[in-house]
């Protein structure tokens, strides 16, 4: 669809989140009438109660852990006793006071998205929307859905993210079995986190509660933590897990989950028990998309619920558009908001660059990170990998974990993956990113200065082992 100079385009965006912010933001500054829809907050439940709580819990842990830790690097925390000898004091978790603190930044990160909006020209309107045939949004505004406002549109974007996945054995309480939206609202740290599922969310609060002093627990059914993600960087987590004190159950299914009263009772598909205080689950998503209208309105969808798009967002209604969790693609808030601004460019006949699976760059925010981008398993790939132990930095930090692995295409050397085990891994994968877009070989990123020391310079040392596999090939 080009765009109308006689009339503004006008959006309607179904959804708050990453991807119908960035939409909402990118129509009103090309100057179309947007009008977005959000019955939560803007931000969604990325800001609310995904993404933005629990990185906000993890950097919480990680400063308890390197309190911990701080011994090791000759820092001492003593306090004096009555006869005056020396006492080593604990480290205290205020649960409470975390959990205040991670939800009032929540709502101010959301607040300060919708300022944003508001000052861009955008109309925002809270209730809970859903198509009306091709051409419209209805959205209810009262309370018990008897109000109503009609929003006809020019460009649909569909943006309503997805839920904590439920099962039927194992329904959430609120108080000792737990979906990820629920952990901010305990007390006190839990004295046994039973934590079901032991892909990202999993390990990321598995790591979180660990290094706050809860003894965890970590259900997997599947063979290693993180399945489908880089074996090497799954190995160290792996390590650090059970370094940590944390039980990893490997290959064992959770049947069933039992709110005791006193506590929470794992039933595993062997027969076997687990006992803990609490037990998240967290064994994957559903898509929000169920009453929308989708379907009514000729849009295509999986068998899951899932909003099929191609490459720029577009359903199989020209006009209609989907991005985010609630769609077919990579579950990433950073995709998410990429696409937002992909779809709106494409519908109002601007430059657009279709979506690329393998230029997406990702973040594990486990302690340590794992990043990756690019393509991380290939036949035709050279691979180096560069122990972080061997950096000055790393040493300096007392850092012991982790590494860089680079992935360049044999006989012409360009880069095309790249894997970082790390403190900060997620600000690290950037350069390698950048080398990846922009298919820069590894020669190309050895030339490049980094500052000395510093944990950067493993990539180019890595770069710099490389040194010849665009001229003969491995």
């Amino acid at each position: 669809m080009t765009f109308d100079f006689e009339r503004k385009q006008r959006i309607a965006i179904i959804g708050g989140g990453p991807g119908g912010y960035e939409a909402a933001l990118a129509g009103a500054q090309l100057g179309a009438d947007v009008t977005l829809v959000e019955s939560t907050g803007v931000g969604g439940s990325a800001v609310l109660t995904d993404v933005v709580p629990s990185k906000t819990l993890i950097a919480t842990a990680d400063a308890a852990r390197a309190i911990d830790d701080a011994g090791d690097l000759g820092v001492q925390f003593y306090a004096r006793g009555e006869s005056g000898a020396p006492l080593k004091p604990e480290v205290a978790i205020n649960l409470l006071a975390i959990n205040k603190r991670i939800l009032a930044l929540a709502g101010q990160q959301s607040e300060d998205l919708r300022a944003r909006l508001i000052e861009e020209g955008v109309r925002i309107i809270s209730g809970h929307g859903r198509l009306a045939g091709e051409d419209a949004v209805v959205v209810s505004t009262g309370p018990g859905g008897t109000d109503f406002d009609r929003i006809e549109a020019d460009t649909i974007i569909v943006s309503v993210g997805a839920s904590p996945r439920e099962l039927p054995a194992a329904r959430p309480d609120g108080e000792r079995v737990l979906t990820w939206k629920q952990m901010y609202n305990m007390p006190s740290v839990p004295e046994h986190l039973i934590v079901v599922g032991s892909g990202v969310t999993g390990a990321e609060f598995a790591s979180a509660y660990m290094n706050l002093g809860s003894k965890v627990t970590l259900v997997s059914s599947r063979e290693q933590v993180l399945p489908g993600e880089d074996a090497d960087a799954a190995a160290v987590l792996e390590k650090v897990f059970t370094r940590g004190g944390m039980t990893l159950l490997a290959k064992s299914r959770a049947e069933r989950v039992e709110n005791t009263g006193e506590g929470v009772v794992v039933a595993l598909s062997d027969g076997s028990t687990v006992e803990g205080s609490h037990c998240l689950m967290a064994v994957g998503s559903v898509p929000n998309t169920a009453g929308l209208g989708l379907e009514e309105a000729g849009v295509q969808m999986s068998e899951s619920g899932h909003v099929l798009v191609n490459r720029v967002g577009r359903t199989s209604v020209s006009h209609i558009y989907a991005v985010g969790d609630c769609t077919s693609l990579v579950p990433l808030a950073s995709v998410s908001s990429m696409l937002g601004r992909t779809a709106v460019f494409h519908a109002m006949g601007d430059a657009v660059i279709p979506f690329s699976e393998h230029k997406i760059a990702a973040n594990i925010f486990t302690s340590p990170e794992i990043a990756t981008v690019g393509w991380t398993q290939h036949a035709d790939a050279v691979v180096h990998k560069l122990p972080l132990a061997e950096n000055a930095r790393a040493k300096m930090m007392g850092v012991k974990d982790g590494f860089v692995k680079l992935f360049a295409r044999a006989g012409s050397g360009t880069v095309i993956g790249g894997v970082v085990v790390a403190p900060k891994a997620s600000e690290l994968i950037f350069p390698i990113a950048i080398a990846v877009d922009r298919r820069l070989t590894v020669d190309q990123v050895a030339r490049v200065f980094t500052a000395y020391p510093s944990l950067a310079g493993s990539i180019t040392d890595a770069a710099r082992a490389m040194h010849g596999v665009n001229l003969r090939g491995f």
